[in-house]
């Protein structure tokens, strides 16, 4: 998927820790797929409420900034996830559009975030993505 200017589009990927194997199997997929995507993962090493959860933060903003838009990936784990919530919350301050996207049965639970600003949520495929990335 290409951005507008004909680069390669910059993808943020929010997820949560247990959904990381997942994540990696569609990044896998979207390869395949000779998708133009670039993902920009940054893994969560500290819990939320650490006393290095600001700089965790920082670093994260800078990754949302530098991506033209958010992917994330909900599954029943999302629900609860504090960085999920805060990472659709940035990203939509900072301007971003972000979109959510499952594979399999749709989740029966969704982060809070998503649901208070009725973000759309669609099932996992290359083109259902590549539309919403238009």
């Amino acid at each position: 998927m290409k951005s507008p200017e004909g680069g390669r589009r910059n993808v943020f990927i929010s997820f949560t820790n247990e959904d990381k194997p997942m994540v990696e199997l569609l990044r896998g997929q979207a390869q395949k797929e000779d998708s133009t995507v670039e993902f920009n993962d940054w893994s969560l090493r500290a819990p939320f409420h650490s006393e290095r959860a600001e700089t965790i933060r920082e670093g994260i903003r800078e990754r949302i900034r530098q991506a033209s838009l958010t992917l994330v990936y909900v599954s029943d784990h999302t629900a609860e996830s504090k960085w999920v919530n805060w990472e659709v919350e940035e990203s939509l301050k900072l301007g971003k559009k972000v979109v959510c996207v499952y594979q399999g049965e749709r989740p029966r639970q969704l982060p809070s975030a998503i649901k208070k600003h009725r973000i759309k949520v669609i099932a996992w495929s290359h083109k259902g993505i590549a539309k919403e990335l238009k």
